[in-house]
């Protein structure tokens, strides 16, 4: 960590990327204010300990595994590919739930009896020289030809649109990221169909040094993980009121349970309602629904007498501990070399 005191966080400079990190951490309370646009550093005021720096994706890997950052939001491809094999890179969280795509194999659309991976290798042979292949995750692709029996092989190296390789000449098929294919269409190329190498998405990764050496750092990634996991578990979920008619908040909950989706997380929240002409037996009750299963919510509360139903968004859902904190905390007291969460 070089002897510096602050903690830092790098986030995509640029990019889509770059800017759906932005919105998932203004969405968990954590907006970034960057004073400066020209600046290439930042704050977030709810955790005022952290800068935030801003990195080209693959740089942002590199910068926490050497330790000049301690936290970083990059994609996990990238994070495979820089990683290295000495365990400094620890993902603390695998599913940010943005800027998912995959790396795959991709090969002209010609090569008409070229379908699957072995089909590529068994092509491989009879080439008179090495087959071709460009990309930008060299690691990655290398360990996945070989693992499928492709040889001999040449990777080349290559930036910018991996796509036109095969038709300018300098590679015969390309290892390259996809989201929806519609490029790999337009250059008459097309995906393998077990060709794909990883499959990718946002990941925030720390410093395993950082975390175990620095009891601020650690803490800080508590702060991060509670923020994040309450956020992403209450975006797929609705709150949902109603009144009910009832003997006791006993037996309503007896009708609740006896349907599909009123259960709600642990079970419904049921309290008395008190009526200015004090009449008794009605009760609210509060329940957690997933927002796929809302209207059949809706419908069963009412075929059990529930009515006055009102429905708001759920902004977090907090957990006594989230479960990767404590993963986070078993894997830096382990020895060996756990690298993902």
């Amino acid at each position: 960590m070089n002897g510096r005191e602050d903690i830092r966080l790098s986030l995509p400079s640029k990019g889509r990327l770059g800017e759906a990190a932005l919105e998932l951490l203004a969405s968990c309370g954590l907006k970034v204010r960057k004073s400066n646009p020209r600046r290439y550093a930042a704050s977030i005021p709810s955790l005022p300990s952290l800068t935030v720096l801003f990195q080209r994706p693959g740089d942002i890997v590199v910068g926490v595994r050497d330790g000049s950052v301690d936290f970083g939001i990059t994609g996990m491809d990238l994070v495979a590919e820089r990683r290295g094999d000495n365990g400094r890179v620890l993902v603390v969280h695998d599913e940010l739930g943005f800027g998912r795509c995959r790396l795959a194999v991709a090969v002209p659309e010609a090569w008409e009896t070229v379908e699957t991976m072995a089909d590529l290798a068994a092509h491989a042979r009879t080439m008179d020289r090495a087959l071709r292949v460009a990309t930008t995750f060299p690691r990655l692709t290398g360990d996945f030809l070989a693992g499928h029996g492709v040889e001999p092989f040449d990777l080349v190296d290559a930036e910018g649109a991996l796509e036109v390789a095969p038709t300018i000449g300098y590679a015969d098929v390309i290892s390259d990221l996809v989201s929806t294919g519609q490029t790999l269409r337009d250059n008459r190329l097309r995906p393998l169909e077990d060709g794909v190498v990883i499959r990718s998405q946002a990941v925030l990764i720390a410093n395993r040094a950082a975390l175990q050496e620095r009891d601020e750092v650690l803490e800080t990634a508590r702060l991060l993980l509670e923020y994040i996991e309450a956020h992403l578990r209450a975006e797929g979920h609705l709150a949902v009121f109603a009144n009910m008619r009832g003997e006791s908040s006993q037996a309503i909950a007896a009708r609740m349970f006896d349907q599909k989706t009123l259960g709600g997380l642990q079970g419904p929240t049921i309290s008395p309602v008190v009526t200015q002409d004090d009449r008794n037996g009605w009760f609210a009750v509060h329940i957690v629904v997933s927002r796929d299963s809302l209207f059949e919510a809706v419908a069963e509360l009412r075929a059990i007498g529930g009515s006055g139903v009102v429905v708001t968004p759920v902004d977090y859902i907090f957990e006594e501990e989230p479960d990767r904190c404590r993963v986070m905390m078993d894997a830096l007291e382990e020895k060996s070399d756990v690298e993902t969460l």
